[in-house]
């Protein structure tokens, strides 16, 4: 009987602990001041113009490419007309001014109505980041070609999510945040680049994890670099742009 009660006791002095236990968790959960962070407060923001944030860095203002160049550094030679500029097939690709690292980009773009053309030189042109990593630009509306160069896609590594293109001479829009690789201090890769995309509004590339540089033949590959510029390609397709802007991460 002796044994009994004490084994009756043992079980209420557990039961109280755990019973405690549960009071101190729920008391320690309901508290909300030890869940709030005050500081630091973000950036303030507004998008009253057009919808471009307040941070933004307008890469066109309607009038010139001045914030464009050739790659040895010369003025860019696109033409510019009625707030937009189009590639001037044969004088190259041009890159920004300042260079970049993690990036959210806005770019506005439209591809010319060509006939008895398919593939890939219907409205082919591609946004490099750093000049490397290149999210393509092509006429994918009713053209079929191979799917991790269509409209969308990370040029040969990735495939967009769904097929959002509209038709030619109709603006279409890609809203992207690059995040740019790191590398170690003996050059090799530490974290990989990545990129998500909206096309048209709709989500084609989420989180992919880059594989390298962008390549045509072969596998792609990481190079140790530092911040660069972004790239519009010139692939002898007459594409126009426009509203582009840039927000630093």
């Amino acid at each position: 009987m002796k044994n009994k009660n004490i084994i009756k006791i043992k079980l209420i002095l557990l039961i109280l602990l755990f019973n405690t236990n549960i009071i101190t968790s729920a008391q320690e959960i309901i508290n909300p001041e030890e869940t709030e962070i005050w500081e630091p407060t973000p950036l303030i923001i507004d998008t009253f113009n057009r919808s471009i944030p307040s941070d933004a860095i307008i890469l066109f203002n309607k009038k010139s490419l001045d914030k464009w160049k050739r790659l040895d550094g010369s003025k860019a030679l696109w033409s510019v007309e009625k707030d937009t500029f189009t590639i001037k097939p044969g004088t190259g690709d041009i890159i920004t001014n300042q260079e970049f690292t993690d990036v959210q980009l806005h770019i506005e773009w439209r591809t010319p109505i060509v006939e008895d053309t398919m593939g890939q030189n219907r409205g082919n042109s591609g946004i490099y980041f750093q000049q490397r990593y290149e999210l393509q630009i092509l006429d994918s509306f009713e053209n079929k070609t191979y799917i991790n160069g269509q409209a969308g896609s990370i040029y040969k590594q990735f495939s967009p999510l769904v097929n959002a293109s509209k038709g030619p001479d109709i603006w279409q829009t890609y809203d992207i945040v690059f995040i740019a690789p790191t590398f170690n201090i003996d050059k090799s890769i530490k974290t990989n680049a990545s990129m998500t995309v909206f096309h048209n509004g709709v989500l084609i590339q989420f989180n992919s994890i880059l594989k390298g540089s962008t390549t045509y033949i072969g596998q792609p590959e990481y190079e140790s670099h530092e911040k660069d510029s972004i790239l519009l390609q010139d692939h002898g397709s007459k594409v126009s742009f426009r509203n582009i802007w840039v927000r630093e991460l």
